[in-house]
């Protein structure tokens, strides 16, 4: 099967209008800003919130603390980082100039004016607040789809209708009061939809190249029936908490999404790419999507789970774990580098990885531990991204090593 993966996120190719040189590199092309805004965001506010939560004297937020995270996980961490495969991976899709220079700074700022409105205190009127924070995904969104449209690129355009739910939970939010976070569960489900999407076309084709450089006469195969009814459960588990929530249907679509994902994942022989850190922690992020919806179903059933465990699942262990990897691997393809990751990112995906378990298992563990769970976990995913950040700051904010602008 034709693999649809833009195919400079595989193995980097010029672009068919390169980006201009006039730039700081910073800002010469989407990914380099918001993989460092995305890697910075998360190894600060993850602690900084653990900190408030458990005694630290700060100014209180914009909303309240435990909001204020669940609400910053989605549009701060995870919008950055899919800002910036979006604004990398569409002049692929769409045979045009990478984005860049002004265009690019006035997005940055549009998500880092959201930011600072939610966090900090500044006496603005909710209306105002609300208005500077649901600014950056439609901005992002109207940046990629002339692009798409004026290439015939239909196919991805189910991005931007993603992009288009995130907003409409971000406006359920501040219409809500932002006092709550179940308006949040919307834009949560809408991105496991995207690491489900994203994930399904790029894991196996980063497998099959990184067996054929290990020697390795397999093709992965790909069941195109198979793929199409693992997206359609996922989006069935998003529609179903929209309209049936809590129900047994909502526990039905759960578990049978869990089993196709499980199955799906089975025939991409991960397995064979241990010695390939950077495609191996793909799978891991993938392998994430089965445990987080079986424990959905499981908590929507009364089994003896966390009830946020399944949340954690998929925020902590597949959205995060996918986005590590993305951004350091292709990071390191779209300034010129070989696709090899650095040993301290390895160490870091690890770091990640105990973060998400610890979070996730460790309160079902031993249920009156769960402050240092929490604390432990905080720990591990904060040493994670503090080291993606030392390694990968210098490689996004300098000129591609081969000398080719972008």
């Amino acid at each position: 099967m034709k693999s649809s993966v833009p195919l400079n996120l595989v193995q980097p190719q010029p672009d068919p209008e390169p980006v201009s040189r006039t730039y700081p590199a910073l800002l010469a092309y989407g990914f380099r800003p918001f993989f460092l805004l995305a890697g910075v965001h998360a190894a600060i506010a993850i602690p900084l919130w653990i900190a408030v939560v458990y005694g630290l004297e700060l100014p209180p937020t914009a909303v309240p603390a435990p909001v204020w995270h669940a609400h910053e996980m989605l549009y701060g961490f995870i919008a950055a980082a899919m800002a910036g495969f979006l604004l990398t991976a569409v002049p692929s899709w769409t045979n045009r100039r990478g984005y860049a220079g002004a265009p690019l700074a006035m997005l940055v700022l549009l998500w880092f004016a959201g930011r600072v409105v939610i966090t900090i205190p500044m006496g603005l009127p909710s209306l105002w607040i609300a208005v500077i924070d649901l600014a950056f995904v439609p901005a992002l969104a109207l940046t990629l789809l002339p692009a798409l449209l004026r290439s015939g690129n239909r196919r991805n355009l189910v991005f931007i209708g993603m992009l288009a739910i995130l907003f409409a939970s971000n406006l359920h939010f501040h219409l809500a009061g932002a006092l709550e976070t179940a308006p949040l569960l919307l834009g949560t489900n809408a991105v496991l939809f995207l690491v489900t999407l994203l994930g399904g076309r790029v894991v196996p084709a980063f497998t099959s190249s990184a067996l054929k450089q290990l020697g390795f006469d397999v093709r992965i195969r790909r069941y195109q029936p198979l793929d199409k009814a693992v997206l359609f459960a996922v989006g069935a588990v998003l529609i179903v908490d929209l309209i049936l929530p809590a129900t047994m249907f909502a526990v039905a679509f759960a578990a049978v999404a869990a089993v196709l994902l499980a199955v799906q994942l089975g025939h991409w022989q991960g397995h064979r790419t241990l010695s390939m850190p950077i495609v191996w922690v793909l799978h891991l992020a993938y392998a994430w999507l089965p445990i987080c919806l079986a424990l959905k179903a499981a908590t929507l059933l009364g089994l003896s789970v966390s009830g946020s465990s399944w949340l954690h699942a998929a925020t902590a262990g597949a959205m995060a774990t996918m986005i590590l990897g993305i951004m350091s691997r292709a990071a390191l393809g779209h300034t010129g580098r070989p696709l090899v990751t650095p040993g301290a990112v390895v160490i870091a995906y690890f770091l990640l990885t105990g973060a998400a378990l610890v979070r996730v298992f460790g309160p079902m563990l031993l249920p009156s531990a769960g402050i240092p769970w929490l604390q432990l976990a905080a720990l591990l995913w904060c040493l994670a991204f503090l080291l993606y950040v030392v390694v990968y700051a210098p490689i996004l904010c300098r000129p591609r090593i081969d000398g080719r602008p972008g």
